[in-house]
């Protein structure tokens, strides 16, 4: 005869703990993100043909020096926006209409830490990119300079910026019209945010409005160190400063949640 100890099968409900909530809810955000047509068209196509076609015909003047050099700094900046702005304001305006986001906020997982797994996500959306895209431009005879740390800097400051940016769109405005304002930024900062065409292009007055914009930069400090092995860039690292408090700020501050 055997005899059970008592509680040995007693069900615990419960929280799991929040470091495994966030770490799960991260990955089902990578995994959403990823499966998403529209986005890697964003994310992965786009800045790929943008990097191989204009390095590979002589489209655009970029000055001195291979066009894959200028470029490939201008690319990176790109796929940071499309990830952490465009792409992320898009999947959180439509999750906040179908009231994802509604029961979630209802779920053990807190607010913030919701936010820290999408955060999350941005960020090995955006590892893997750059991973793609870096290979690529090496492949194209890309030759790069400057100390990575400043790259680093420089990328994690202009993802927070976009974040914030993405997010108060998303928490503001409907679905519909965050899907379009959200493409229409992108192809304007695509245009006048010195990805392609370089910012001495634009007339003086024109330059002096386009390089406080989160894009410029970003593309403009990752330029300077990439290409020309240029020091820490600590104008564009404080505008995109700037620019990630404020957004972030607003974001939780006006942010809806259904």
């Amino acid at each position: 005869m055997t005899t059970t100890v008592p509680g040995t099968y007693t069900p615990q409900p419960g929280a799991a703990p929040l470091p495994r909530m966030i770490a799960a809810q991260a990955v089902l955000e990578t995994k959403m993100l990823l499966r998403n047509g529209e986005q890697l068209l964003l994310t992965v196509v786009i800045p790929t043909l943008l990097l191989v076609l204009f390095s590979s015909v002589d489209i655009v003047d970029t000055g001195k020096g291979k066009s894959v050099d200028f470029l490939t700094p201008g690319v990176l900046a790109l796929a940071v926006m499309s990830t952490a702005f465009t792409g992320q304001a898009i999947a959180t305006g439509f999750e906040r209409r179908y009231g994802v986001l509604k029961r979630l906020a209802s779920s053990p997982l807190p607010r913030w830490a919701l936010m820290t797994a999408k955060t999350a996500s941005v960020l090995v959306t955006e590892i893997l990119q750059i991973i793609l895209l870096t290979a690529i431009a090496f492949a194209l005879g890309w030759s790069p300079h400057g100390n990575p740390l400043s790259v680093l800097l420089l990328l994690i400051l202009g993802t927070a910026a976009f974040s914030g940016l993405g997010l108060l769109m998303a928490g503001t405005l409907k679905a519909e019209a965050t899907l379009a304002a959200a493409n229409l930024v992108f192809l304007l900062l695509l245009v006048g945010g010195g990805v392609i065409v370089p910012m001495d292009k634009y007339p003086s007055g024109v330059q002096d409005v386009l390089g406080l914009l989160p894009i410029s930069a970003l593309s403009d400090g990752l330029r300077d160190v990439l290409q020309h092995g240029a020091g820490m860039p600590w104008g564009d690292l404080g505008i995109l400063g700037v620019w990630a408090v404020v957004g972030l700020a607003v974001a939780g501050k006006f942010f809806r949640w259904e």
